[in-house]
């Protein structure tokens, strides 16, 4: 099978849409190397997260045959494909060429979200239609729809009308090397590195106002001092919402329990951080998936996540959930958690399995070939 991908998160992209596109491809080419992967990017971002990507045994690279980018990416690039002998071309996040559906070339495109239609306070205006205008044309035109959550293909369905039978919902698993622990020097070392020499939470993701950071910050001003432990924030953000969070957090005197780490490029050090933590605290109010839900069960670190859009599907049945408006249900949670060896425990454990029942990267490239090969049909 000739296969082509949009590849421009692949190799632009170090954040979600960027670590959906490489996982993929690194699944696909592991289990079923026998079929040919054509990479097609406006330009390629050689650092060691897209190493991989550069060999020529593995993959065929695609760039650009004007220097207008945009303008290839979404039209002239069919002519290309056609001269590739693509039989079917995969939008890895959100987007097919405009044209590509007058072809004979089969697509597949996936849909991570649709937090704009959700949630409208996410985006501008302006932001908003051009999406929607965008989404809308992948969803009516692609021959068949990955939707990387249950919530996410509802939403598709209830905004767009589409056909649920077009839509395939295919969890993705995480970067490899969450399925194998690291070891207790290892995180030792990470820790000291960090200056890290006691008990904290995570909270992992961008500060942008839909992953609820504020929350956070209200519970721990009530929050009794003995369960008040340090919170590491792991990710960049809006400025602006960071500016306001940073505002919250002085005008309650918190300055030391929230630590920011906006720097930290190394999974591996993320996945130390995770296996000594006491949990991840992830409140969000919208969520296409919710991946570090799943690496913090992989590390067996308990989660207390919201209970809204994707996320249950994410943390399974032994995660704590809470109402991500409801500040009394957060304290609640933390105390538990932080009161409760046995809880503790036994989410850790319950957790982990969870995750790696669920989150394979052997099952994950099996169904989405099985997409292919229906799409093919």
């Amino acid at each position: 099978m000739r296969i082509g991908f949009d590849a421009k998160r692949l190799f632009c992209n170090l954040r979600g849409l960027g670590n959906y596109s490489r996982t993929l491809l690194n699944s696909l080419n592991k289990h079923f190397p026998e079929n040919e992967y054509h990479l097609y990017t406006p330009r390629i971002n050689r650092i060691e997260q897209t190493q991989d990507f550069l060999d020529p045994y593995r993959y065929a690279l695609h760039l650009p045959t004007s220097s207008f980018h945009s303008y290839w990416r979404s039209f002239s690039i069919v002519d290309q494909l056609r001269k590739d002998g693509i039989e079917i071309y995969h939008g890895l996040s959100h987007e097919i060429p405009i044209n590509l559906h007058k072809t004979s070339i089969k697509s597949v495109v996936t849909m991570h979200d649709l937090i704009f239609r959700a949630n409208t306070n996410a985006h501008s205006f302006i932001d908003r239609n051009l999406y929607n205008i965008k989404y809308r044309h992948s969803c009516k035109h692609a021959d068949r729809i990955v939707a990387i959550s249950e919530n996410t293909k509802n939403d598709i369905v209830r905004f767009y009308g589409i056909n649920p039978n077009k839509i395939d919902v295919i969890y993705q698993p995480c970067n490899s090397l969450f399925y194998n622990p690291r070891g207790e020097e290892d995180n030792i070392n990470v820790l000291k590195k960090l200056g890290i020499d006691f008990d904290y939470f995570m909270f992992v993701g961008s500060a942008e106002p839909n992953k609820n950071l504020k929350l956070v910050v209200e519970v721990y001003s009530t929050l009794p001092s003995d369960l008040r432990i340090p919170i590491l924030i792991i990710g960049r953000g809006n400025n602006c919402y960071k500016k306001e969070v940073l505002e919250q957090i002085a005008k309650h005197k918190l300055e030391k329990y929230f630590i920011w780490i906006c720097d930290l490029n190394d999974n591996r050090d993320l996945q130390s951080l995770y296996q000594k933590s006491k949990g991840l605290i992830f409140p969000s109010f919208y969520e296409g998936f919710g991946l570090p839900i799943v690496e913090a069960l992989l590390c067996q670190a308990p989660v207390i996540a919201s209970n809204t859009s994707s996320l249950p599907e994410a943390g399974g049945p032994n995660t704590l959930y809470v109402n991500p408006s409801n500040p009394k249900e957060l304290s609640v949670a933390i105390e538990r958690l932080l009161s409760d060896d046995q809880l503790a425990t036994r989410m850790k454990q319950e957790g982990y399995q969870y995750a790696i029942n669920n989150f394979s990267h052997e099952n994950y490239a099996k169904q989405v070939l099985a997409t292919y090969r229906k799409t093919l049909q």
